[in-house]
């Protein structure tokens, strides 16, 4: 795990640089002539692209009337660079393939190339340009759309041999990955409870990374929260950012509005009629990172008859399979967004054994979602946002 943390934040840091300076060359330089306006240019890329490498520092260095705006302005300006590039290269790319066969055809008809001609260079380049930005413009804007629409509803059956037959059928509406912070807050929040209700769940799951911020400024948008409505109530599992937010704080903040965390713990669902056991654990990767308690599957699983049925809520897909081997029906999770982004949502399968959807290994299952909200651009491309509803069953 802190090999892949320290590949994909060396692939962030380089990604950066090496963007701005391609969107330096293929924007400006072979655009503009005028000096000032490339030198401008470039300050506006240096200011861009300094946020982006070093948020942390940057948004702690600010103080709190700046940090919101800046942090939007270049989240919004990291989604539209990314698809900027992605449509330069395209362009790029078939020119390139283009060229190449032009100048098979020339070889083979004359033994000199024309010369190049400077205007028509600037030409082609101006209009690749325009092409770029028009075609990035509008996929960001797209993605903008998308990660702020209604997110998909996704249900599926899962089997549960040992699930009681007073719980037949019962069914958990999982919400994670919402990001309240800079972009999502309360009209979200009301609306994505709205959704929530009206699937009429028996019990609902929040699985981690629910806030970006602190509970003195995120707590009025997270309280819409406790309009959530279920046969069970809804539990609370932390995430990597709610741990760099305040675990702590805010887990006494939901207990406020009657979401019980589950803290490497278990409870028991449903009555003497039936029931089963819903087992949390504390994210995996935060508690580490900052030296406290964190993930301990063995705390949350003990004294529970292995004989029940048994669902956990874990942020992070990681250790299903250990999850499994113990005793866990099915996992709950969310974490990787599902990519998110365009070409993340291609590459996220290289991180993550199991990154989107529904999987199995022996009889136990998990399901991680693509998340309700988005973190960093608030954009959404060929990962929409969705609302899980799992429906358990024996048979």
């Amino acid at each position: 795990m802190p090999f892949r943390f320290s590949f994909f934040s060396v692939l962030i840091l380089g990604g950066t640089v090496l963007g701005h300076l391609y969107l330096y060359r293929r924007l400006v330089r072979d655009t503009v002539h005028g000096r000032a306006l490339r030198w401008l240019a470039l300050a506006f890329f240096v200011l861009m692209s300094v946020p982006l490498m070093f948020r942390r520092s940057v948004r702690d260095v600010l103080p709190e009337s700046l940090a919101e705006p800046v942090a939007r302005v270049t989240y919004a300006w990291m989604g539209v660079a990314l698809f900027l590039v992605l449509a330069l290269l395209v362009w790029d790319l078939g020119r390139a393939l283009w060229t190449r066969g032009q100048k098979w055809r020339q070889r083979s008809r004359a033994p000199e190339p024309p010369a190049v001609d400077e205007a028509r260079r600037r030409f082609l380049a101006r209009t690749v340009a325009g092409g770029a930005g028009v075609t990035g413009g509008t996929t960001a804007a797209y993605g903008s759309w998308r990660a702020f629409s209604a997110p998909e509803v996704t249900e599926r059956v899962v089997r549960i041999p040992k699930l009681p037959r007073a719980l037949e059928g019962l069914s958990i509406v999982q919400l994670t990955d919402v990001h309240v912070g800079a972009f999502i807050q309360r009209h979200f929040m009301d609306e994505l409870v709205r959704r929530a209700n009206a699937l009429k769940p028996d019990l609902v799951a929040i699985t981690g990374d629910l806030v970006d911020g602190d509970v003195p400024t995120l707590g009025g948008h997270v309280a819409a929260l406790a309009n959530l409505r279920s046969r069970f109530g809804s539990y609370f599992v932390t995430g990597n950012h709610d741990y760099s937010s305040g675990a702590d704080a805010w887990c006494a903040y939901l207990e406020s509005l009657g979401i019980p965390s589950l803290r490497n713990r278990h409870v028991r669902i449903g009555d003497a009629g039936g029931s089963l056991d819903l087992v949390g654990v504390d994210d995996w990767s935060g508690g580490r990172r900052l030296g406290v308690r964190g993930y301990d599957l063995e705390r949350a699983l003990a004294d529970r008859d292995p004989e029940r049925a048994c669902v956990l809520l874990a942020h992070q897909p990681a250790h299903f399979r250990v999850a499994a081997e113990r005793g866990v029906d099915l996992q709950i999770s969310g974490h990787t967004h599902g990519g998110q982004l365009v070409p993340m949502t291609f590459l996220i399968g290289l991180e993550w054994e199991f990154s989107a959807g529904l999987y199995r290994h022996g009889d136990s299952h998990i399901y991680v979602s693509r998340g309700c909200g988005f973190w960093g651009p608030p954009m959404r491309v060929g990962s929409p946002p969705e609302l899980v509803k799992l429906v358990l069953t024996s048979g």
